[in-house]
């Protein structure tokens, strides 16, 4: 947009949605070429998008507080308000006599539609609208396969995005911002009343320990990874029981750090071509996630391949509660499960083993572990969440073949082989000897003892047999193919 002085010397609203930060902010830049400018964030009620869980709602409110904080530093505070988003944005243009209204880019389908609808009213009423990207290395719905459609295989999605990856140079944050003067029609919310933080009971003090949310953590984060666990990440991000993997997921999911800033970044890092490349390429699977939900709007609810709709998934609430609070007798997957309920994380190699324990040893519906990890993960999106379920279960594009299923004891003794990882979230088999952790079934009674592990009393026996489970998982699979 050229400058127009008419425009442009009258104020801006900068709407702050999933971009909580002031750097490589495409939006605040735009507004901050204004005399003044507005930073709003808005609670929308009722909101098109699916209510956040709880451990993005805990992380909400800290990454709010850490934005507000920021843009008071630079002499813009941030204006906090709840309702429609389209009314509370119209009246406070009204009421500040602002000429245009940015915001960054949301791509879940629902969000896309609103903000379409917002910005064509806007613009009716001689308002400049605009928005811009920044969430993503690609525009999902533009990307496409050479007979125009969308790519559903991972692998020519990441070669035809690739090239063009670092395109976009990150824009520093803005030295200052000036307020709108004479007051914005309209007072800030108190962010403690909009109750995002869990009570009665707190049981964040896990996350807390772990997490920094805001944007100084994403780049604190970025930079200690880059630092001190980017050598030798292609080989060691397997590894539960080591810190190898970078934490940038919550940061990303919450707008505080762009994959652009990522890739820039990594140009620095003193890391071997195997370790960057494996890197980049998991920035793109969650590109890939996110083409893929802005193509099919309902990949949380329904089979990406339409054949599961007739998979014969089984109800079974007992066995879905030893899943949740990880007492399912297996030590990898129950370590697993407390830690994503200690930290509101789990390391993507469990993630999977649980995933597919679920799914397939369990028989469980894939969307009923989907909407867990909604709850309990910081760092759950939308499209990298439901997109990662669909992929183990076998429903997914690009998917993991259903017949592949992981052996809980295998992946325990091939990835934790010292049983670290277990030790750590399941202290009671702390001092199980290694070649039993992953299976204490099997160990001699002397040596349970010894440990002080009382089968079905201080751990549970395991809730179903693998070789069992396994067949059966493999012939329901096979009845659905033979009915397709």
């Amino acid at each position: 947009m050229e400058r127009d002085t008419p425009i442009f010397d009258r104020p801006a609203i900068v709407w702050f949605r999933n971009d909580l930060r002031v750097g490589d902010n495409l939006a605040l830049a735009a507004a901050s070429r204004h005399r003044s400018l507005v930073p709003v964030y808005i609670r929308e009620i009722p909101s098109p998008a699916r209510p956040l869980g709880g451990a993005r709602a805990w992380w909400l409110h800290h990454s709010l507080s850490n934005l507000s904080e920021t843009l008071e530093k630079f002499g813009a505070p941030l204006l906090l308000l709840s309702g429609d988003s389209a009314d509370l944005i119209s009246r406070l243009a009204e009421a500040t006599g602002a000429s245009a209204v940015y915001w960054n880019r949301r791509y879940d389908p629902a969000l896309h539609d609103a903000d379409s609808t917002l910005k064509a009213d806007l613009q009716a009423r001689d308002l400049v609208a605009e928005s811009f990207a920044g969430q993503l290395l690609h525009e999902p719905t533009k990307l496409r396969t050479g007979t125009g459609t969308y790519y559903k295989v991972y692998s020519p999605f990441w070669r035809a995005l690739e090239p063009d990856a670092e395109t976009r140079v990150p824009l520093d944050a803005p030295q200052s911002l000036k307020a709108v003067t004479g007051g914005y029609g309209s007072e800030s919310e108190d962010l403690d009343t909009w109750n995002l933080l869990p009570t009665r009971p707190d049981w964040s003090g896990g996350l807390a320990e772990i997490w920094t949310p805001g944007e100084a953590g994403a780049h604190a984060r970025l930079t200690d990874f880059i630092e001190n666990r980017m050598q030798g990440y292609s080989d060691r991000r397997d590894i539960p029981g080591v810190d190898a993997t970078s934490g940038l997921s919550p940061h990303l999911a919450n707008g505080e750090i762009t994959p652009a800033q990522i890739l820039e970044a990594l140009k620095t890092a003193e890391a071997a071509p195997a370790d960057t490349t494996k890197f980049r390429k998991e920035v793109g699977w969650r590109e890939f996630s996110w083409h893929l939900l802005a193509n099919e709007p309902a990949l949380a609810e329904k089979n990406h391949n339409r054949k599961f709709d007739g998979f014969p998934w089984l109800d079974n609430e007992k066995a879905f509660s030893a899943w949740r609070k990880g007492l399912t007798g297996y030590p990898i997957v129950d370590a697993g499960m407390r830690q994503l309920w200690q930290t509101g994380w789990m390391h993507n190699r469990v993630r999977m083993v649980v995933a597919s324990f679920l799914t397939k040893h369990l028989m469980i519906d894939w969307r009923k572990g989907e909407d867990w990890f909604w709850d309990t993960l910081v760092d759950a999106d939308p499209a990298s969440n439901a997109a990662s379920w669909q992929w183990v279960a076998g429903s997914g594009a690009d998917a993991a073949p259903y017949f592949r299923i992981f052996n809980p004891v295998l992946q325990g003794e091939k990835f934790d082989p010292d049983g670290d990882y277990v030790r750590t979230f399941v202290p009671e088999l702390a001092e199980m000897p290694s070649r039993y952790i992953h299976k204490p079934w099997s160990a001699p009674e002397q040596v349970l003892r010894t440990a002080g592990v009382r089968l079905g009393d201080t751990y549970p026996h395991p809730v179903v047999d693998h070789q069992l489970a396994r067949d059966r998982a493999l012939a329901a699979y096979q009845q659905i193919k033979d009915a397709a």
